[in-house]
This record gives structure tokens, C-alpha cells and sequence, in this order.
């Protein structure tokens, strides 16, 4: 009986979902994941992909991976302190830490586990963790394990990020917590302000580096690099499933002794299974290439720009910005139905894009996501515009006002 009722409970809450224009789909891919992929209705260009550098599916990463299915099998089958680590893993900490500038790095299954899991271990109730409003949901989950002071700064605001160091003082331990780039609004953390507060202030600084790590920065290592910060900023968390090949997996980097009791407490760590070996060795080949890869990060530079450009000039309206995240708004009630129309019509037109609408922005900020690659040829910008083009048409959407443009 009461399965039956809790059944109709979220059979009304996924109506609610589905009325409001909300409802989240999954479309499927028949192909490996690149700029150009087949769905079960014919090919379409990828323009939302964390697929940076285009290596997912780079032929050395591949022959990497399935050469360590060989080697060292499929599957760990434990995790690491039983009996799950390989010298693959340690390898790949160790050029991890080496890429990064640091002392240490620690795997986990994913950056959400390590963000998961970091916070817990080092911060108590004596402590303080100060992070901005628009953080990833998984500093958010992370930072609410922990039983530390909270207090919450404006998105990227280096006033209020003051105000709350002020309000922290006292506490044991602070840290800064904020994200390198926020992902939904394609925006870079101030780093440099926000790590000179932070030694005013005698605070940590953590980085969650993930939608950076790789191609921002001359070298690719990330926000820290491009903010001249590198040996400024106390703690780095990030992702090999974007920028570095695209698979799973991700990590917790700095200090040795922190690293060193993360082994010993970090919960995601100790009671997940070891990232697969085949992922490990893929990810070692993608960090090769990040090292070769200064003319993939120029070409992803120049397609962003292209893109904002073509885009600003068709009436769009654009989050301003020079990460290859370019949040294409459609604000207002009706928004998030104006939002799905236009990507679900763009998918007809041979184009893939995604949605996004409350309760993964905010409601009335609703948007299309597009994410630019180095896998993307100049024509492949210009048709993703011109699709974009054709859906407002489509969907009957007016152009947005001059003044609201990037």
C-alpha cells in the first residue's frame, strides 16, 4: 500500500516537472563521444561536450586504454588500501602532481567523491569554510559533510568575500572555497584577489579547477596558471573526465601530509573502488598531449571567439565571458520552454545541444549551454549558428535587445 502511494506521489511531482517545462531528457549516442556524433535519429555536430581538447576519443588515448584492458585487466575489484592499487594509479598521481606544481595528489572515483570527501577530514567545528554563492553542487555537498562554520560570499564579489572572512575571524581554520570556472556561467574566479584576501585574512584557498585543468593557462594547468597563483593557492580539486580524455575519475592535490590523511579518512576514498586501470592509462596518454597541445588550446580560443562574435551579431543574448562555455540566455517565465524548444529544434537541424533550466540555474535564468572544442572546424561554428538561427525562426523567439548582448 504505501509503495502504491509514494508511486502516485512522484508519479504528480514528475507531471508537475513535465508542466513546468523542466523535465530532463537523456538522448542517446551510437557513436564515441566527439565534436561530431551519431544519435539514433543520424549525425549531429556536439557542441555540449566537456570534451575541451577533443581527446575522448584521440586515437593515443584509446590505443592507451585498450592496450591496460591487456595488461592489467577490466576492473580493480577493491578499493585502494585492500588491495586496489597498481603502479599505473601511483604513476598517474605522481604526473598529476608533477603537471599541477604540487607536493601530492590523491584519486578518487570522481571529483565529486574527492570534493566529497576533502572537506570532512580537514575541517571541524572550530574551523571555517567561506565559498561563493554559485559553487559546483559538489563543493555544496562536500562543504555541508563537514560540521565547519559555513558562510557564503557573493559570486566572485571580492567585497563580500572580505566581509565573511571578517565575520569567520576567529575560527581555527579558514578556507576559501570557489570554483576555477563556474560552469553554468562560463566565468573565471578572481584568483588573484581572492588569494591576496585570503593571506590578509590567514585563510586556505581551494580550487575545484575541473572545466579549466588542461587548456587554461599557456601550459594548461589550469585557473591558478592564467592568475599567476599557482604557488598561492593551498588545495586543488578537479576531474579527469573533461579536458583530460573524458572519462572518470578525479583528485585531490597539495600538500603531502594533507594528502597523506585524506588516505586515512576521506570516506569516498576508503569505501570506493580504485578508478579502472584502462581509465588510468588513458588518462596518462591525455596528460602527454595536454604537454603537446598549445595549438589545440589556441584553436579552442579561436572558436570561442568566433562563436561569441557570430552570435552577438545574430541577436542572441550572451553571458560575456572568454571561456569556451557560452551560456546562450533565454530569460523570463516562459524561458525554460523557449530554452527546450529552440534544442529540441536545433537537434532536427543537426545539432546538439542542452537546456538548462531550474533547479540547475536559477528560475528565470534559463539557457543553452554551448561548449566549444578544439575537435571544431570553423564551418562547425558557423552551422551551430546558423541552426541557432533557424530555431528562434522556428519556435517563433524575438531576437534579444542590442543592450543585453556579448
Amino acid at each position: 500500500m504505501y509503495a502504491s502511494e509514494l508511486r502516485t506521489d512522484l508519479a504528480d511531482t514528475l507531471a508537475e516537472i513535465r508542466g513546468a517545462g523542466l523535465y530532463k531528457t537523456e538522448r542517446q549516442l551510437t557513436t564515441p563521444q566527439s565534436a561530431h556524433v551519431a544519435t539514433p535519429a543520424g549525425p549531429v555536430l556536439n557542441f555540449c561536450a566537456n570534451n575541451y581538447l577533443g581527446l575522448a576519443d584521440h586515437p593515443a588515448v584509446v590505443e592507451a586504454a585498450g592496450a591496460a584492458l591487456d595488461e592489467w585487466g577490466f576492473g580493480m575489484a577493491s578499493v585502494r588500501f585492500i588491495c586496489g592499487t597498481q603502479t599505473l594509479h601511483t604513476e598517474l598521481e605522481r604526473r598529476l602532481s608533477e603537471f599541477l606544481g604540487t607536493e601530492d595528489t590523491i584519486l578518487f572515483s570522481s571529483c565529486f567523491d574527492a570534493n566529497g570527501g576533502v572537506f570532512e577530514v580537514l575541517f571541524g567545528e572550530q574551523d571555517a569554510i567561506v565559498s561563493d554563492e554559485l559553487n559546483h553542487a559538489s563543493l555544496i555537498d562536500g562543504i555541508r559533510l563537514s560540521r565547519a562554520q559555513r558562510y557564503r560570499y557573493r559570486n566572485r564579489d571580492l567585497a563580500d568575500l572580505e566581509a565573511q572572512l571578517r565575520a569567520a575571524e576567529g575560527a581555527r581554520r579558514t578556507v576559501v572555497v570557489t570554483d576555477g570556472v563556474f560552469s553554468m556561467d562560463g566565468c573565471f574566479a578572481p584568483l588573484d584577489g581572492i588569494c591576496d584576501l585570503a593571506e590578509k585574512y590567514g585563510a586556505l584557498v581551494l580550487v575545484d579547477d575541473s572545466h579549466a585543468v588542461g587548456f587554461v593557462g599557456d601550459d594548461g594547468r589550469g585557473t591558478p596558471e592564467r592568475f599567476g597563483v599557482a604557488d598561492r593557492v593551498d588545495l586543488l580539486t578537479g576531474t579527469l573526465g573533461k579536458a583530460l580524455g573524458g572519462a572518470s575519475g578525479g583528485y585531490v592535490s597539495g600538500p603531502a601530509e594533507v594528502v597523506a590523511l585524506l588516505r586515512q579518512r576521506a570516506r569516498p576514498y576508503l569505501f570506493s573502488n580504485s578508478v579502472a586501470p584502462a581509465v588510468v592509462a588513458g588518462s596518462l596518454a591525455a596528460l602527454d598531449l595536454v604537454r603537446s597541445s598549445a595549438d589545440a588550446r589556441e584553436r579552442l580560443v579561436a572558436n570561442a571567439r568566433l562563436f561569441r562574435a557570430l552570435m552577438a551579431d545574430a541577436g542572441f543574448d550572451l553571458l560575456p565571458g572568454e571561456h569556451p562555455i557560452v551560456p546562450v540566455m533565454f530569460p523570463g517565465e516562459d524561458g525554460a520552454r523557449t530554452a527546450a524548444r529552440i534544442a529540441d529544434r536545433m537537434l532536427a537541424e543537426g545539432v546538439y545541444v542542452i537546456a538548462f533550466s531550474y533547479p540547475v540555474v536559477p528560475r528565470g535564468r534559463a539557457r543553452i549551454r554551448v561548449q566549444l572544442s578544439a575537435a571544431h572546424s570553423e564551418d562547425d561554428v558557423r552551422t551551430c549558428v546558423r541552426a541557432f538561427e533557424v530555431a528562434r525562426d522556428a519556435v517563433g523567439a524575438p531576437p534579444a535587445p542590442s543592450s543585453s548582448r556579448a
